[in-house]
């Protein structure tokens, strides 16, 4: 039987901009191997895989490589893909269970909330190799149960980086997050993501990247609510807001293709 699979572009509200994910709605129960085959064939950061069990839906993220316990993106475009399919009625919550625990999706007039955790960075010495692989000088170096923070002194260094990836897909890490204080005022923060080791140089928006940056910039910039702004290629705008132990994440997405896995 044919399984619907759309192609969605997350934290943007226009086509080939944002993050590209796949999501593939399942009506039948798969194994690990057949999703990580599909997520090589879409050759895209992310693919996501949503099934319906009972009031709630199962969600799991691959990137051509691996299987992944959080991603933003993905989980953004895969809401975005069950509304407009009628999956779930358009003012209707969805309640997704992850490899990361219960997180939510709810519609705020044109964004899309995602109910996150928060992970607060902590100061560490940063791994061996891994600045030589950036080629900056940080103001602070931190980790998460998931990535590396690097903190530099500004927007244009953040923007000028050009990381030798074979050496930075030895980092022991899944990514490496380069950040600094944004000078567009529409803006808080600015970042990228670089993700090597799992088979994405640099990802276009990182949401999960974001519950870390939420805190930490929150901490720093005296906010709860704030706006960041992921300097790829393609670009993409993240709203953030810190709720204690959680981050919501708020984005757009706009869909780029509909087709059926044969």
């Amino acid at each position: 039987m044919p399984i619907s699979l759309l192609q969605v572009d997350a934290f943007t509200d226009k086509p080939f901009c944002g993050n590209p994910a796949a999501v593939c709605l399942l009506e039948d129960e798969k194994d690990a191997v057949w999703m990580q085959a599909v997520a090589a064939e879409m050759n895209l950061a992310e693919t996501a895989f949503v099934r319906r069990i009972e009031d709630e839906f199962e969600l799991r993220w691959f990137t051509p490589k691996i299987e992944v316990d959080l991603c933003g993106h993905a989980t953004l475009a895969s809401a975005h893909a069950m509304w407009r399919e009628g999956v779930v009625s358009p003012d209707e919550p969805i309640r997704f269970q992850t490899k990361s625990g219960l997180l939510t999706a709810s519609r705020q007039g044109d964004f899309i909330e995602l109910d996150f955790p928060a992970t607060p960075p902590e100061e560490c010495d940063p791994p061996a190799g891994m600045l030589d692989a950036l080629n900056v000088e940080p103001t602070f170096v931190g980790k998460t149960k998931f990535d590396k923070i690097v903190v530099v002194d500004s927007e244009s260094t953040v923007r000028a980086i050009q990381p030798d990836f074979r050496r930075l897909a030895k980092i022991p890490t899944r990514g490496v997050i380069v950040t600094s204080r944004s000078d567009d005022p529409a803006f808080d923060f600015i970042s990228r993501f670089f993700a090597p080791a799992v088979g994405v140089n640099e990802d276009p928006v990182t949401g999960s990247a974001h519950c870390c940056l939420a805190p930490f910039w929150g901490d720093r910039l005296g906010k709860t609510e704030m706006t960041g702004f992921q300097a790829s290629s393609r670009g993409g705008i993240v709203r953030v807001r810190v709720a204690g132990e959680r981050v919501i994440l708020g984005g757009l997405a706009a869909t780029v293709f509909k087709g059926e896995l044969v």
